[in-house]
């Protein structure tokens, strides 16, 4: 018997030293990795509201500006140096005299609803933006009514063609501008688009549909017929609403959000004091600055050079950075963008320069002949209402030109009132405006004195040899040529200083650290943030590789 038991106490150690040995071995040839898993929600917190989902009315908003581009595509599209490239269109052709624009749809395009896209949805879209009654921006209207669009192989085809009286350079990125859906706006008369329901349950062809709206939030889903294909790891995108961009961090602490979709200058020192809070920066293109209204009667002093680089030379706009900002911007002397091809590193730069800036108004003849530290000259002080969003910076220009001799009241404003209320109706002294300068260059609709009543020229400036100089530009297509008419409206600019040329902005997003794999390149505009939204993801597995098959472990994480 004790023989026996001797033998099966053998057998036990010999098979306790075997699945030592198999443990050994799998432990050495396999290994157990961490890799991402589909699910979850990524919920952002934004500033403002929606109004329109619509990327015809949606450039006044900046959440409409934003939402509108995951929802809806162009016939192209900018890729992350600023080119168009092809995006429901698969391709086109310009004719050798630059009149004539022919695209083609590409196969199996479809509305979130299931709709076939087709030439009848680029015709409808163009002719709501040619209407006399079209509700959206003046300028885009004009443009458009200036080009005929056709559908050589009608309405139900793929083939788009764009015929201009004449030659435009920047034509294509106009094309760029999200298409809408003829089935569904065709039955809304122009004269109501802007209380159409489809403004806030918008169907259209992007890489995200909406699933629900309300007052307060969003959801977005993935875009399952997306013609890119799209099949991101989270599972939903959520946008919920706030008041402003002060309120995000604080949303951000109470774990209501998991991104802050712009970190505010002033919450910068505190969010780069959060572990689980990481930052992405990048520059935008665009730059701040300050609109002088030369066509206001009650501030005439504007229309004086002299008054406005003096106001120029007395920022110390490295110091508004430094300081207002917390480093998030780049001194701006062009409002062509530094590292373009239409770049002129030559243009007069105005350096900080109190004395200059003084002795610039004495000689114009602006004197505190009262003791009450404003300027005056024939009875008319130096005094003007300065409205922006940003309070801080406000102040800190106010603050500046006090200092020589000049009041300038700050009001902030909401960022959707100062279009509206301000902007729109050229019933500002000063406004400090952010703009976004995507693709090419053209100053046209921002600085051409055809602008000053319907357009974008808000400062109300005109200069016949700026306006042609930015004519001709755009006329031609050889970019060397182009250049040169930019290099001397550039100059022109600079020796003028019909605005007061702040910053480039850097544009920095926060995302809580759970979130991982995120990334963000250049941008044309905040929303090309999500642009690799599809490799973002927060839930994760663990699985087995090596030696073979990899072998899912089930653990819990």
């Amino acid at each position: 018997m004790g023989k026996y038991l001797r033998w099966q106490a053998a057998i036990a150690l010999l098979g306790i030293l075997l699945l030592a040995a198999l443990l050994s071995y799998a432990a050495y040839n396999f290994t157990t990795v961490t890799v991402p898993e589909r699910g979850g929600t990524y919920i952002e917190g934004v500033a403002g509201s929606p109004q329109f989902l619509n990327p015809l009315l949606s450039q006044n908003n900046d959440v409409d500006s934003d939402l509108s581009a995951l929802l809806f595509n162009g016939l192209t599209r900018l890729d992350e140096q600023g080119n168009v490239v092809p995006d429901l269109a698969g391709e086109w052709k310009i004719s050798a005299d630059g009149l004539t624009y022919d695209f083609k749809l590409r196969d199996g395009l479809s509305w979130h609803d299931g709709a076939p896209v087709t030439a009848a949805d680029v015709l409808y879209t163009v002719g709501a933006m040619q209407n006399p009654d079209f509700p959206g921006f003046k300028w885009l209207s004009v443009l458009w009514r200036a080009v005929k669009v056709t559908a050589p192989d009608g309405p139900d085809g793929s083939s788009v063609r764009f015929q201009l009286a004449q030659p435009l350079a920047p034509f294509l990125d106009y094309t760029t501008i999200g298409l809408l859906p003829a089935h569904l706006w065709a039955r809304v008369p122009i004269t109501q688009m802007l209380s159409s329901q489809l403004n806030t349950h918008p169907v259209g062809t992007g890489p995200f549909e909406v699933s629900q709206i309300t007052a307060t939030h969003a959801e977005f889903a993935p875009n399952r017929r997306y013609y890119a294909g799209f099949n991101p790891y989270l599972t939903g995108l959520t946008f919920r609403f706030y008041p402003d961009h002060q309120s995000l961090l604080a949303a951000f602490d109470r774990k209501e959000i998991d991104g802050v979709s712009w970190i505010w200058p002033e919450d910068m020192p505190a969010a780069t004091e959060r572990q689980d809070l990481q930052l992405f920066s990048a520059p935008t293109s665009g730059y701040t600055l300050v609109y002088l209204n030369q066509q206001n009667p009650n501030v005439p002093f504007f229309k004086d050079v002299a008054v406005r680089q003096a106001l120029l030379y007395a920022l110390d706009r490295q110091s508004l950075i430094d300081n207002v900002l917390h480093g998030q911007g780049i001194i701006a002397n062009s409002p062509i963008l530094p590292g373009t091809w239409a770049y002129d590193p030559d243009v007069p730069k105005y350096a900080y320069d109190l004395a200059k800036a003084r002795q610039l108004l004495d000689e114009a003849g602006w004197k505190d002949t009262d003791g009450d530290g404003v300027r005056e000259k024939d009875k008319i002080k130096l005094a003007f209402v300065l409205v922006g969003s940003n309070r801080p910076l406000l102040e800190a220009l106010s603050a500046a030109w006090a200092r020589i001799g000049v009041q300038a009241a700050a009001q902030p404003v909401t960022l959707a009132g100062l279009t509206t209320d301000f902007l729109q109706p050229r019933s500002f002294d000063a406004a400090v405006v952010d703009w976004e300068q995507r693709g090419d260059p053209d100053p046209y609709p921002l600085w051409h004195s055809t602008q000053i009543k319907d357009g974008q020229n808000y400062a109300g400036w005109s200069d016949p040899a700026a306006d042609e100089a930015i004519q001709k530009a755009r006329a031609i297509t050889d970019q060397g040529a182009r250049r040169q008419f930019y290099v001397d409206f550039q100059r022109i600019f600079g020796q003028q200083a019909p605005a007061l040329l702040l910053y480039h902005p850097i544009y920095t997003y926060g995302v809580r650290d759970k979130v991982k794999n995120v990334q963000i390149g250049p941008l044309n505009m905040p929303a090309d943030r999500f642009r690799d939204f599809a490799h973002w993801y927060i839930v994760t597995k663990r699985i087995t590789v090596g030696g073979g098959t990899p072998k899912f472990d089930t653990s819990p994480q």
